[in-house]
């Protein structure tokens, strides 16, 4: 095949200036975002902010749900790159486990992006669902396999299986089963279960700080916060191993 039929076709530019005007808006709907909440974005906003009609701005998003829809799979992509860079970045402290630097960089991502976090985890908005395995769906999807690898991935199947948590009922057994997974092999139950316990321990703990809860805690935040990642990683590998 000739070289010049190989090579992948540029986008027109009407394709570019399509692609250009719908990042303005992303962007747009992002500033709206962090000035007046999740609670307050419209299109008609938007639109405004732009000096655009909401006819006009109904060429690039047919309705307000696709754009919500954008924005929380770019702010759960966003996330889980924070997360990944943390990981990946050395710690002041050159024995903190990667784990502990993973719900670090969470942490961080919220209290920096306070607005973003509340569309993530927040009160849902009135009348948006997200599309069902769409967009948002694989982004979170990302998160969770980086806090699943750095959870699990120094033990074997077998001892994921036999690890010491409290008595699963047949019905949560066979629940967490069949949940789907996206990590590397089968999960089983015992680590699932082990997983959510630990996930809802280290979001809490973020959506307390992030929505002003801890405020009591003064500088010292960050120090409760690393303390009870090392505590809660300890008590879960010595229920694996």
């Amino acid at each position: 095949m000739p070289a010049e039929e190989a090579t992948t076709a540029l986008p027109s530019l009407r394709q570019r200036r399509r692609a250009a005007a719908t990042q303005e808006i992303v962007d747009a709907a992002e500033r709206h975002l962090t000035e007046h909440g999740p609670a307050a974005l419209s299109l008609r906003a938007v639109a405004r902010s732009l000096s655009m009609t909401v006819q006009a701005l109904y060429h690039y998003f047919p309705s307000r749900d696709a754009l919500i829809t954008v924005l929380v799979t770019k702010a759960y992509d966003d996330l889980a790159d924070a997360v990944q860079t943390a990981v990946e970045t050395p710690a002041d402290d050159p024995d903190l486990p990667r784990l502990v630097r993973a719900a670090e960089g969470y942490r961080r991502w919220g209290i920096a992006h306070p607005e973003h976090f509340q569309l993530l985890y927040g009160t849902p908005l009135r009348d948006y669902a997200a599309p069902a395995d769409g967009p948002t769906t694989q982004a979170t999807r990302r998160m969770s396999m980086i806090f699943e690898r750095e959870l699990f991935e120094e033990f074997t199947p077998e001892q994921l299986a036999a690890a010491d948590t409290p008595e699963l009922s047949p019905s949560l057994r066979a629940y967490l089963e069949q949940l789907p997974h996206y990590g590397e092999g089968h999960l089983p139950s015992p680590a699932t279960a082990l997983l959510m316990s630990a996930w809802g321990h280290l979001h809490g703990l973020v959506a307390l700080e992030v929505f002003g809860h801890t405020t009591f805690l003064g500088g010292h935040q960050e120090e409760i916060f690393r303390m009870a990642m090392r505590n809660l990683l300890a008590d879960i590998h010595r229920r694996i191993t």
